[in-house]
């Protein structure tokens, strides 16, 4: 039997620089509150909750004072800064460079658009927390497309920038960057690849480690995006992959008959729950 981790999977910088810093003050303090979860797998929340890590979501934030609150790799919008400074809330920023980076690009965009005609459009997904990060720098005023298919909600009259969500795939953003193009042709258009490379190389490694194996076991958390997005990918590939969350949905009836099986999971998975998974598959192989 083999069994392989795939090598490109697990936290990427982003996360794993939000873990260290929650761990860092949890060294100096008993208590942390994370704005909504520090990544989206149960077991690693579960993990720094017990180190006193505790989830908090916007509705309790906005009525909190004198504390200390981490805002995770996704980033914020700046409501939550500026309610920050005016309740002495002191804020442990993990925000993603890459996202901090995109935020600030968007701002500057929006605030030299000086007659307010530029559309903004950000393609990524409704309600999600680098988006709505990334929609907090337009005044709330960025129009959220998650594909092609929404371009029917511009005005194809006034000008258009097209920006990313970082986890987004690249394949979607010039499928919409395309149809932009298609139809914007009496407008300015400008197109911003935002999309983090780091994530989006993950597609192309994760299509070929997935075509090598009997057998794929995805490991991701519920609330991934990311992880439903690679799960598709691996899906597309190999029929024979199977979503988990963790060492308990494994099924024995899927590993019999079967010669190799290749392990992956999300920019959100830790290494450990990987190996775990891998050790639990040799254990019901033996």
């Amino acid at each position: 039997m083999i069994i392989e981790i795939d090598q490109n999977s697990g936290f990427c910088f982003g996360v794993v620089e939000a873990i260290r810093k929650a761990e860092e003050t949890l060294k100096q303090q008993n208590v942390l509150y994370c704005l909504g979860d520090i990544v989206h797998n149960d077991s690693e929340v579960n993990r720094l909750t017990k180190e006193g890590l505790i989830t908090i979501d916007h509705e309790l934030f906005f009525t909190m004072k004198d504390a200390t609150v981490l805002l995770r790799a996704h980033g914020e919008p700046p409501s939550t800064y500026e309610y920050a400074r005016q309740n002495n809330i002191r804020l442990i920023d993990a925000t993603c460079p890459v996202v901090l980076k995109l935020q600030k690009r968007i701002k500057v965009g929006y605030e030299s658009d000086k007659n307010k005609k530029t559309q903004f459009v950000i393609f990524g997904k409704k309600g999600h927390a680098e988006v709505n990060g990334l929609v907090g720098q337009t005044k709330g005023e960025a129009i959220v497309l998650e594909d092609a298919k929404e371009i029917g909600k511009l005005d194809f009259k006034r000008p258009i920038e097209l920006y990313s969500q970082t986890t987004k795939d690249l394949e979607g953003f010039h499928q919409l960057a395309n149809e932009l193009k298609n139809n914007a042709l009496y407008v300015p258009l400008k197109i911003h690849d935002t999309v983090c490379r780091q994530v989006a190389n993950r597609i192309p490694a994760i299509r070929k480690f997935s075509a090598r194996f009997d057998l794929i076991l995805f490991v991701s958390g519920q609330k991934s995006s990311n992880g439903k997005m690679l799960f598709d990918i691996c899906l597309s590939v190999n029929n024979n992959s199977k979503f988990i969350t963790s060492i308990e949905d494994i099924d024995l009836q899927w590993i019999k008959n079967v010669h190799s099986i290749g392990i992956c999971g999300a920019t959100s998975t830790p290494k450990k729950l990987l190996e775990e998974v891998a050790e639990t598959v040799r254990q019901l192989t033996t």
